[in-house]
């Protein structure tokens, strides 16, 4: 099991993220608006800068929401392989089966 507090810091920068994306894509098309001046571009800069850093959709760790486990993670079924083989063995997920030969 992972630390609370990292699993709810992760949950609090997922919210942020959700606040802010909107923001900050409105910011990042300006900033790359080659036909906008200089000082426009370089404006919006700033302003993105000034922005939470937590806000950044790159600052998310996908966590296992069984365990809050950050590594060896699968995306498709938004679970560490640990809690997955725990889930199979105990027949919770279905199309899993335990080997045996």
């Amino acid at each position: 099991m992972a630390k609370t507090s990292a699993v709810e810091k992760n949950k609090r920068r997922r919210k942020t993220v959700a606040q802010q994306s909107g923001k900050r894509a409105e910011l990042k098309a300006i900033i790359m608006n080659q036909s906008l001046s200089i000082e426009d571009r370089f404006k919006a800069t700033l302003k993105l800068a000034e922005m939470p850093r937590d806000g950044s959709k790159t600052r998310i760790r996908n966590r296992c929401e069984v365990t809050g486990r950050p590594r060896a993670f699968y995306r498709k079924l938004k679970m560490s392989r640990i809690a997955l083989r725990e889930l199979g063995n105990s027949g919770k997920v279905p199309g899993i089966v335990k080997s045996s030969w």
